[in-house]
């Protein structure tokens, strides 16, 4: 008898229900093997959470259990297609994958398609699965898998956003020659299709699964991914285990031989920073996310503590300016307010060193990234001309006015997305905002709290992380249509810029599938058209700084939205 760590044990019977049939065939030649030579005893090393496994023969102890300790909002649903926010992607990364990947250097991989074809008028696109696939429930991942992910993800019922938003030109999934090949047509062509195909929150998951009810998807989604769910403590942690019938690495992982090394991840949510570095600090965890910048710059000099960075793909992290009501429906008030700010000195002082002045509505990482620098100065005098010049006057309290009403703006501050050094950012913002003569209100709001806020309308300036791979992120944010809401009630577009000029250039790229160069131009011409407009200040790249014990050995963040990936760690040291 093989026992766990929670104290049960599995006969053999109940084992082979969860063994592949190689497996099966083994396993009672593997189990009565290794009570022999180890005896009884060592079957229960492991279930401290710190040391799963030793060998014998004088080989060092190591554990196969790591636990990852998030700052991240705890999802409401693991299911990344329902809302579709960061903190989804984080978790659903271990148990869910996609169609395709994206390497380091921007080129779309194979995943769980191998090979795919577009036809010349961009319309039809076949994907080629691969073979011998199954979800961790026993389905198979065939065409049909892919319809049902689809169809899920474009049921208002499911209120999705991200991946809504993502697969609005999709018309239908079909079965193409085979039951491996998926033909999916296109109500107009669409070249970031492939990219959002790549992103977590398209990710394809059981159709098996998904026919159960939200509720029940919500607290164990099933995917094809190197681990599964086992259990989820709310307010706690997600407990994943291995999926010992893993055969499914995208083209660049380390591992292409099968199951991961790690057995077991606990991925607990520790909110506050201090406590999840002191955790990590005292070997209580083996890595996290969201570190703080002096968190960072102290772990370099500290030993056995390692840093990874990787920014997000998709958006920079901006300020936008709702221009679809007063006061920022003026543009001279618009460029008032962004020359009022001096986000360099605040960004230097703040961030120690470990994120860039962004000068673009896009991520730094992306290849199509427009510099426009000279559309953001720090001016603190042309910035109260332009305001004498909009007719607003300063009051007795420096505030201006204007027919009776205050130069007011609300800024409705999410702390599940915003970390405290950002929180900071946006207090030396609203100071050098008030010298111009703006009332800038700060309001920290959880999550739910921040989402109401913007769903109605009670903002003037937002800080709005949007991750998605590629630069058809511009569409989904600038484009009018993203004024309306998605199904989810999430709408993106928050300058609520409507520009027919900048609605046709975001178009014309969407619908540019053959030409690379063309397509580069448009969005880059999209770019300098919003820099023109000046509806949004740009910060920084979005952050992902990971801290990890030195004898975390293979830990890598997807190129695709730069969540981390644990196929390739290799058994940790024991404790």
């Amino acid at each position: 008898m093989t026992f766990t760590c929670d104290g049960a044990y599995w006969g053999e019977a109940s084992l082979r229900r969860r063994m592949s049939p190689v497996k099966k065939r083994s396993l009672t030649l593997i189990t009565s093997a290794a009570v022999l030579a180890l005896g009884a005893p060592l079957a229960l090393a492991g279930c401290s959470g710190a040391s799963d496994s030793s060998g014998g023969g004088g080989e060092k102890n190591t554990r196969t259990t790591l636990t990852y300790a998030s700052g991240d909002a705890e999802p409401e649903c693991l299911d990344p297609h329902v809302g579709g926010n960061y903190p989804q992607a984080l978790a659903a990364t271990q148990y869910a994958e996609n169609l395709v990947s994206r390497d380091e250097d921007g080129k779309i991989i194979p995943w769980l398609a191998e090979s795919w074809k577009v036809s010349d008028d961009g319309l039809t696109w076949e994907f080629k699965l691969k073979d011998g696939v199954k979800f961790t429930d026993g389905t198979d991942l065939d065409w049909t898998a892919v319809k049902a992910n689809v169809d899920h993800l474009l049921d208002p019922d499911t209120a999705s956003s991200t991946g809504y938003l993502a697969f609005q030109k999709i018309e239908s999934v079909s079965k193409g020659d085979s039951d491996l090949d998926a033909v999916v047509k296109l109500k107009s062509p669409d070249s970031a299709l492939l990219e959002s195909f790549s992103q977590v929150w398209n990710a394809i998951e059981s159709p098996e699964a998904l026919k159960r009810s939200q509720e029940e998807n919500c607290k164990a989604p099933v995917g094809t991914g190197p681990f599964e769910v086992e259990s989820w403590t709310k307010q706690d942690r997600v407990v994943f285990v291995r999926n010992d019938d893993y055969n499914t690495p995208p083209e660049d992982a380390k591992n292409q031989d099968g199951p991961a090394a790690l057995k077991k991840i606990e991925w607990r949510f520790i909110p506050d920073s201090a406590t999840r570095y002191a955790a990590l600090q005292s070997g209580d965890v083996d890595v996290i996310d969201n570190a703080q910048p002096d968190t960072i710059k102290s772990a370099s000099k500290e030993s056995g503590i390692e840093h990874l960075d990787a920014p997000r793909p998709g958006a920079s992290n901006r300020i936008e300016l709702n221009s679809g009501q007063a006061p920022f429906d003026d543009q001279k008030v618009r460029e008032a307010f962004i020359r009022s700010v001096d986000v360099d000195a605040a960004v230097d002082s703040l961030f120690l060193g470990t994120a860039k002045r962004s000068h673009s509505a896009m991520s730094s990482v992306e290849p199509f990234t427009y510099d426009a620098e000279d559309a953001y100065p720090y001016d603190l005098d042309a910035a109260k001309k332009l305001l004498d010049e909009a007719g607003w006057k300063p009051g007795k309290d420096g505030i201006r006015e204007k027919n009776g009403k205050k130069l007011t703006l609300r800024f409705p501050v999410s702390t599940n997305q915003s970390i405290p050094a950002e929180q900071s950012l946006f207090e030396q913002l609203q100071a050098g905002a008030k010298e111009a003569g703006f009332d800038v209100k700060i309001d920290l709001l959880d999550l739910a709290g921040w989402y109401d806020a913007l769903g109605k309308n009670n903002y003037e300036l937002v800080s709005a992380p949007y991750t998605k791979v590629g630069p058809d992120v511009l569409r989904i944010l600038f484009h009018s249509s993203g004024i309306t809401p998605a199904p989810s009630g999430y709408f993106a577009n928050h300058a609520q810029i409507d520009d027919p000029a900048l609605d046709k250039a975001l178009d014309q790229a969407q619908a540019t599938v053959d030409d690379e160069d063309a397509r580069k131009k448009l969005y880059q011409d999209a770019q300098k058209e919003i820099a023109e407009k000046q509806v949004i200040l740009p910060l920084y790249d979005q952050q992902n700084h990971y801290l990890y014990r030195s004898g975390v050995k293979g830990l890598r963040a997807l190129p695709t939205v730069a969540t981390p990936t644990f196929l390739d760690v290799e058994a940790l040291p024991a404790k």
